[in-house]
């Protein structure tokens, strides 16, 4: 049997580099986007490097206690596009690559979007395909699947014929090799090492937003993927 992998993340904004890298890592990259919302995950929210450090980067919601992520919306009346593309431009407007990343964002944030899972898709995949990255995307309320957590995971991997799934570090708490294994799948733990590159500012901030490297090193997708193969 050849191997597929499986990877699968909630469609947060504008994710950090190690989110691009979980996509590169897998074949089929999977869109949680029939779980429940939560104000702790940055489904509506990026962080920034700033003059003044870290900045978070929120939008406005429509969303009642109990939403999944895709029954969730941006609220559009409030013209929060506009202070994301100035906040941007402010902090990135002397970054080497800001003409071009700059107009690529405005493009796709000014569309009008049915749902927040349609807004954060729209950068994900055109960051992914910007950067070369060749994997097929999939929405999990597209395989119809009503189990939940690791049960969840175990059965969008069946539903997709997938022979190893790459799971974020964060699941150790409750997930074990075990669970998989009696399935028939490799478990595997994705691990991506903050790689350092020049910034505006003083200092390295990691685990910004993927904006901040294309600002300052345009799609090169090829020097983080050669630095986190030579770990």
């Amino acid at each position: 049997m050849n191997q597929k992998t499986i990877a699968i993340h909630q469609p947060n904004y504008l994710p950090w580099l190690g989110y691009f890298y979980k996509i590169y890592q897998s074949d089929v990259f999977v869109l949680l986007d029939d779980v429940q919302f939560s104000n702790k995950g940055m489904h509506n929210y990026t962080y920034l490097k700033t003059s003044n450090g870290p900045f978070r980067l929120k939008y406005p919601v429509n969303q009642n206690f109990g939403d999944q992520i895709k029954q969730v919306s941006s609220k559009d009346q409030i013209n929060w596009k506009k202070k994301h593309l100035d906040t941007v431009a402010v902090n990135y407007k002397k970054a080497p690559n800001f003409e071009e990343v700059f107009e690529d964002y405005k493009i796709i944030l000014e569309q009008q979007y049915k749902d927040i899972v349609d807004l954060n898709a729209a950068f994900i995949l055109f960051y992914t395909k910007k950067m070369g990255i060749d994997t097929e995307f999939v929405r999990s309320s597209e395989l119809n699947i009503a189990s939940t957590r690791t049960e969840k995971i175990i059965d969008i991997c069946k539903a997709l014929d997938g022979t190893v799934y790459y799971s974020g570090t964060g699941a150790k708490a409750y997930q074990t090799s075990e669970d998989f294994d009696s399935q028939g799948i490799e478990l595997r733990y994705s691990q991506f090492n903050p790689v350092e590159y020049p910034q505006l500012w003083d200092g390295f901030q990691s685990n910004v937003s993927a904006l901040d490297y294309f600002m300052n090193c345009g799609y090169d997708f090829k020097t983080i993927r050669d630095k986190q193969e030579q770990k």
